[in-house]
């Protein structure tokens, strides 16, 4: 394995997030019982003239603007000509010579450092309907064709060959992700196929800079099947050359079950699909304005917002790693400081208390059971002394229950921190008096046993004595 090299290029299919479909008016709505989506548009029936969707366009832009593109002022649509039972007219439209978007780029981090991985293009496109194969409802046997998909809208995201090995591949695909969910442009459901990728990979011997005669594993949707697919790949092409046999340019399927590629059909190339500009839609001309509009609405993005966490609320690296994660997580935590609370603090409960709550619940951020205003207020309690962290987490559990306000739970439930430092001496007099072979160990060195005794104090006061006051005062009456 180390006297090669392998060489890979990602395709990445990003299923947008409107209404209706690219060139027609039908729904994109998942999950509709099959072919109840479509029109004589999506069905390539004859006589039948697409319309372009604007909102596709203004999508198109916006992820070639946060990829580091060239939005190009004038692209065109072409037909790409193959057959496929799930293709109705028998080709599909594209983009080929003249995208939309030219030349971008996306940096990944991971134990290589920083690395550039260009791209090549953008470009929209409509998506093929769905073959169904097996057990198919109405049907006894045999597959079924539904083309509910067919006509979605697509951006295809084609990078360079700049990527060396399956865990770079990953992270370029897991930024890229992120970045069209923060657009709001793709839900990024892989199960569903909205966010998929194509894997083109070769091997040459180190040193080299010929590339190897590539394959391409087609439609992987999750990141491990990704992992997988590419290793393994990698590792048979080797195997193939070492025992003397070629690579054959082909289009191979990944099976998850093995964890293995196999052939699903010759690969063509470019010339194969006869592309030819499509005469039913006109060039489309993209001017400067647009665009702009377009850059100045566009989010805070997850680099720049990872970068600002650190800078000017003061997180580490990894806590501005985690809580950028989603767009809706990094939401909620903005929230919560929009309510008044530090930015500390804050981090901590969305990373620990909030997200164990919703991981133990299986649901998302958008269903939190406790409102960001609602934690704030009670890390207000915490600040002020009205309450301790260990109280804190006792009241988040009946917030995240009841929905109730925190300051009403304290007063309920009798929970106000106990600073008073004549109720809490008391208690530390009554422990220590039953406890003086402890003491004498305190004593006699053993510093550890102050942990003996703060507990057992915080037992006696149920909790509700104030952490600091307590350690005050043990350590004055400890000494003697």
């Amino acid at each position: 394995m180390t006297e090669y090299q392998a060489v890979i290029g990602l395709e990445v299919h990003v299923q947008l997030k409107t209404n209706t479909k690219i060139f027609c008016g039908c729904s994109t709505t998942f999950g509709a019982e099959p072919n109840s989506q479509t029109c004589p548009v999506c069905l390539g029936l004859p006589g039948a003239l697409p319309v372009l969707n604007k909102k596709v366009v203004e999508y198109a832009i916006r992820a070639g603007l946060a990829t580091n593109h060239s939005i190009a002022p004038r692209s065109v649509f072409a037909r790409k000509n193959y057959f496929y039972p799930d293709l109705p007219k028998g080709y599909q439209i594209s983009q080929y010579e003249l995208p939309i978007c030219l030349n971008g780029h996306l940096d990944i981090e991971g134990e290589w450092g920083t690395k550039r991985i260009g791209i090549t293009r953008i470009h929209m496109e409509e998506d093929a309907g769905k073959l169904v194969h097996g057990d198919v409802p109405g049907l006894s046997d045999g597959s079924g064709v539904d083309l509910n998909r067919a006509c979605t809208p697509l951006l295809e995201i084609v990078s360079e060959p700049d990527i060396r090995s399956a865990d770079e591949a990953v992270a370029y695909l897991k930024k890229l992700h992120q970045i069209v969910v923060y657009l709001g442009i793709c839900d990024g459901n892989m199960e569903e196929g909205s966010f998929r990728c194509d894997a083109n990979v070769s091997v040459m011997p180190v040193g080299s800079d010929t590339f190897g005669t590539r394959t391409e594993t087609k439609n992987v949707n999750s990141f491990r099947f990704v992992k997988q697919a590419i290793e393994h790949e990698i590792e048979r092409q080797i195997d193939l050359i070492e025992e003397g046999g070629k690579v054959v340019q082909e289009t191979r399927l990944f099976d998850p079950a093995s964890g293995t590629t196999r052939s699903m059909r010759g690969k063509e190339d470019a010339h194969d699909y006869r592309y030819f500009p499509d005469p039913d839609l006109v060039p489309l001309v993209i001017s400067d304005d647009w665009v702009e509009d377009v850059r100045l609405s566009l989010p805070e993005l997850p680099d720049a917002k990872r970068q600002r966490y650190v800078q000017e609320l003061g997180l580490s690296a990894a806590d501005a790693e985690l809580l950028t994660a989603a767009r809706e997580l990094a939401e909620y935590y903005e929230a919560v400081l929009a309510a008044g609370a530090p930015a500390k603090p804050a981090a901590n409960w969305v990373m620990g208390e909030v997200s164990r709550g919703l991981n133990d619940a299986g649901i998302a951020i958008d269903a939190c059971p406790v409102a960001p205003a609602l934690l704030a207020e009670l890390l207000g309690l915490i600040d002020k002394g009205t309450i301790s962290g260990k109280i804190a987490k006792t009241v988040f559990d009946e917030m995240w229950q009841s929905g109730k306000n925190p300051a009403a739970i304290v007063e309920e439930k009798g929970l106000v921190q106990v600073s008073d430092t004549g109720e809490i001496e008391k208690i530390i007099d009554g422990i220590i008096a039953a406890n003086l072979g402890q003491v004498e160990e305190y004593r006699g060195g053993k510093e550890k046993v102050l942990g003996f005794f703060v507990g057992q104090v915080m037992k006696a006061s149920r909790g509700k004595a104030n952490p600091a006051v307590v350690n005050e005062l043990l350590l004055k009456k400890l000494k003697g």
